[in-house]
Order: C-alpha cells, then structure tokens, then sequence
C-alpha cells in the first residue's frame, strides 16, 4: 500500500496540477541546472581558463544537484513537496542571480554550487508526485514528470541566442527570473499532498531522519541506484560528450555537433513517459530488460574502433576495412538514447512499489547516484582516452556497466523466484515484487 493509498485518493484538479505545475517546474529547473553547458564556453574565454578549470566549473553544478537530491528527497517526506519544491526554486534563482554579478573564477565556482541546487528538484517532484497517484498509475505519472529532463535542450536552443544579443550575464538574470516566476505560480497552483494534509489533521509527526534513512540498508536501493546511474547518468555523460566525440572522430563543425547533442537530448527525454506508461503496463522488470539487452547491443556495436587489417589470402593479400558511418552511429546512438529513456522511467516505478513510505529518501538517493554518473562517466570518457588512445574506450566502460547491470538484475530476480518457491514462503509478497519488477 503506497503513502497515497493510505490517505485516501486526491481531487482529481489537485492531482493534475501537481503532475504537470511539477513537470513544468522540473523543466525550468533542469533547463537553469545545464546552463554552463553554454555560457561557460564565453566564460572560459574571458577569464582565459584551461581545460581542467572549465571542466570543473561545468560539472560543479551536476555535482552539487545530484549530492543534494538524498537531503531534498528527506524533506519532501517530512515537510511536503510544494513547500520545498518552492524554496528549491527560490534558493536556485539567488544563485543564479549572483552568478550573473559574479567577476572571478572563485566567485563562479561559488555562484555554480547554488545553482546545483535546481537539479535536486527532480527528487522533490518524485516524492511530491507519487503522493497524489495509486501504484497503477505511478510509473505514467513519473515519466511524464520525468519530461523535465528536456529542460537542458530547452538551454541549449534558447541560451545562444540570448547570450549574442545581451551577454551570458544575461542569461543568468532571465534563468533566474524564470525560476521566481515558476515558483509563485507553483506555490499559488497546487495543493499539499494527501500525506501532509491527513497529517495536520490527526497532528502526526513526520518520521525521524534516522527512520527515513533506514532503507538505504537495503542492498536492492543500491542496486537501483546501479540501475539508474547507467540510465540517467550516461545520457547526461553522452549529452555532455557527443559534440566533443563528433568533432573529433567525424570532424562534424562544432554548431552541426552542438545540434545533434541537442536532437539526441530531446527524444531521449521526452520517451521518458512513454517508458512510464510501458512500466503499468507491462511492467518494469521487462522494460529493464528491454533497456539493458538493446543498450549492451548498441555500446557493443560503437564500441568497436575503426580497423583496417590486412589478411593473407590464398591469391594475395585481402584487405578489410570495419568503421561505423556517421548516419548509422547517429542512428545507434539515438536508438540508445530511446532505451535509456523508458529506462529511466522504469527505474522510478520500482521506488514507490517497494518503499512507499519512503520515496524522499530512496528516490533521492538513487537520483543522487545517477546525476554523480553524469559528473563522473565524462571525466572517465576523457581518462580512457587518454589512457588507450582510442574514441570508442567510452562506449566500452558503457557496454561493460551495461552488461554487470544486467547479470546483477537477473541473479537478483532468480534468487527472489526461487525463495518465493521454497515451503513456507508467501507466494503474495513474490507476487507484489514481479508486479513492481
């Protein structure tokens, strides 16, 4: 029984604003959390910064937004998501504000770490929305919750343009009036979720934050988070990376190679409900299994460098050639994208099925692994070249994460199968597991 159930359903008005005010919101955030992806290339060239100094400043945000999502998570469970989805916001808008007064170095990394905070709302929303739908209907409402994620193409259509006309600091001034504007119209929006209003009405408290960090023993969290952390953050990790990996192994210019991260970031975001939509439906166990066996297949494929061999053969010498075209990589990669967007999603239904009492702190933490992926997989793209001088070594850490991901999830649900089927075992509590899994 999630915590929803247990409070009885919402109204029907209340449960669609909070969905789509929360989707629109996580939007705007996502789109303020990726905003050094463009004005931190005016930035570096300003201040005259190196490779590790500009890399450092684009990540701090990723960083700071995945590590605050566990903190987040906690207090949506014990305060409610619309109170702290708002001041989420409002903190994020300060920063971001000041980004924009910001002169050196040292005061941009400073200005980066608040505006981090805009990326923990993902794990606000996920506790705020599962609150207002039943088991049923959680995996469609978080996916399309979920569709935030295309806030960073919002960024990287719109922020060129604005940075042109008036300056980067003026992108940091319009993304933070957004998020002021988005805030109030949240707070006037939506309603507290059912648990905090049955709570003001019987005086309950909320959990200790000991109890709310209490399922974080629980290996199969981890394993989530294992799950996620390929999902969420290798899109981020290859959203960040594809116009670098373009320019270098195609020669593509870098506004055709901007463009093509940009495409690959849109579907693969918006896919995301449809993910959600396929968990209830089919469940999410096999949607991991889709995801997982496509994706080990693609990273397979693009992981092989180009190669140019020569064989003896029985009238001379024969020549091969193997090397993957640009459409047919650009065809793979956006067939990748696809898989690890309903991932995504399918990663999320399992949360509030197993944890309904704790999706703050679970969600939070499996959101906080996942965004470190997208801050750590690039800085591990970049190392893996440098170390095997080869492009395709970062699809080779993807294929080889993919394929561990996916013997752990399938010895884990053979063990589950076969303690379920030994005497004695509740064949009911096996069966709530394969429905969520």
């Amino acid at each position: 029984m999630t915590g929803q159930q247990a409070q009885g359903t919402p109204h029907d008005a209340d449960q669609s604003r909070a969905l789509w005010m929360s989707t629109i919101a996580f939007t705007v955030c996502f789109a303020v959390w990726t905003i050094f992806s463009i004005i931190g290339v005016r930035i570096k060239d300003e201040l005259g910064l190196t490779e590790t100094q500009f890399g450092l400043l684009v990540g701090t945000p990723i960083l700071t937004g995945s590590l605050v999502r566990l903190v987040l998570g906690i207090w949506t469970d014990r305060f409610g998501g619309r109170l702290v989805y708002t001041a989420t916001m409002l903190t994020a808008a300060i920063a971001t504000v000041l980004l924009g007064f910001a002169t050196t170095y040292t005061q941009m990394l400073i200005a980066a770490l608040g505006v981090g905070i805009a990326g923990g709302s993902f794990a606000v929303g996920v506790a705020y929305v599962s609150r207002f739908y039943p088991a049923g209907k959680q995996g469609t409402a978080l996916g399309i919750f979920g569709v935030g994620n295309v806030g960073a193409a919002v960024t990287k259509f719109v922020a060129p343009f604005v940075l042109l006309a008036w300056g980067w600091q003026s992108v940091a001034f319009l993304w933070a009036a957004a998020l002021v504007v988005m805030a109030a119209v949240f707070w006037f929006t939506t309603a507290d979720d059912p648990v905090i209003k049955q709570r003001r009405i019987t005086g309950a408290e909320p959990k200790s934050f000991i109890a709310e960090l209490a399922p974080l023993k629980d290996i199969r969290v981890w394993r989530f988070a294992l799950y996620y952390f390929f999902a969420f953050g290798a899109f981020v990790a290859l959203a960040l990376w594809l116009p670098r990996y373009l320019i270098g192994v195609y020669g593509f210019s870098l506004a055709t190679a901007g463009m093509i991260g940009a495409a690959y970031s849109v579907p693969a975001s918006i896919f995301r409900a449809y993910g959600g939509y396929l968990s209830d439906r089919i469940g999410a166990r096999s949607v991991m299994y889709w995801m997982f066996g496509v994706s080990a297949i693609a990273t397979l494929l693009l992981s092989f460098p180009p190669t140019h061999s020569i064989m003896k053969g029985i009238n001379g010498d024969v020549a091969f050639h193997f090397e993957i075209a640009p459409v047919a990589f650009i065809a793979i990669i956006f067939v990748l994208g696809f898989f690890m967007s309903l991932g995504k999603a399918a990663v999320y239904k399992h949360i509030p099925m197993y944890y309904p009492g704790n999706v703050g702190a679970v969600g939070g933490l499996v959101g906080m692994i996942g965004g470190l992926g997208g801050f750590v997989l690039p800085i591990a793209f970049g190392a893996l070249n440098d170390l095997t001088g080869l492009w395709t070594s970062c699809f080779m850490l993807l294929f080889a994460i993919c394929v561990g991901s996916l013997v752990w999830m399938h010895l884990s649900i053979r063990q589950m199968e076969r303690t379920s089927s030994r005497p004695g075992a509740s064949s009911g509590s096996y069966a709530s597991v394969a429905a969520a899994e």
